[in-house]
């Protein structure tokens, strides 16, 4: 099994849930030349007409210029591991049960295959949450068996 672990920056910002509110953003980046990997965005349930939205890379000067101009800005209290590589079954719950067994609590998971590779975006309370979680799962690809949680 062969994956890589990088730790990303995450820009966000609230943004008004109704029509336009995310093309708002995407189109601002875009007219910089932007060229994002991962965009989430969700409706915030705490607060009507409103919603977050989280964008990975945000790089180049006109580009983070076009960001904070939509009010993007880079998140301080986020730390984000991008994990890519080959799929197979139960990799999830193997990174998951790693990162358990490191004492360390998930803040959100967004993740997807495509044909036989997956790209996970793992999200923790602090930078050095993310750092700490890097170094546990790095021993899944070497790992032959799945460890079961510390309870």
């Amino acid at each position: 099994m062969s994956f890589t672990v990088t730790k990303v920056d995450i820009w966000s910002c609230k943004i008004e849930d109704k029509p336009g509110g995310l093309a708002k953003v995407l189109e601002a980046l875009g007219n910089a030349g932007a060229d994002v990997d991962c965009v989430i965005a969700r409706r915030d349930p705490g607060q009507s007409g409103s919603g977050d939205v989280f964008i990975t890379p945000v790089k180049g000067t006109s580009v983070r210029k076009a960001a904070q101009s939509v009010s993007l800005s880079a998140a301080k209290n986020i730390g984000t591991l991008k994990i890519e590589g080959d799929d197979a079954p139960g990799l999830g719950g193997r990174l998951a049960t790693a990162i358990a067994n490191a004492g360390i609590n998930l803040r959100g998971v967004s993740a997807a295959v495509i044909g036989r590779k997956f790209v996970a975006y793992f999200g923790f309370d602090s930078p050095a949450d993310a750092t700490k979680a890097a170094r546990a799962v790095k021993s899944v690809a070497t790992s032959k068996r799945p460890s079961k949680p510390k309870r």
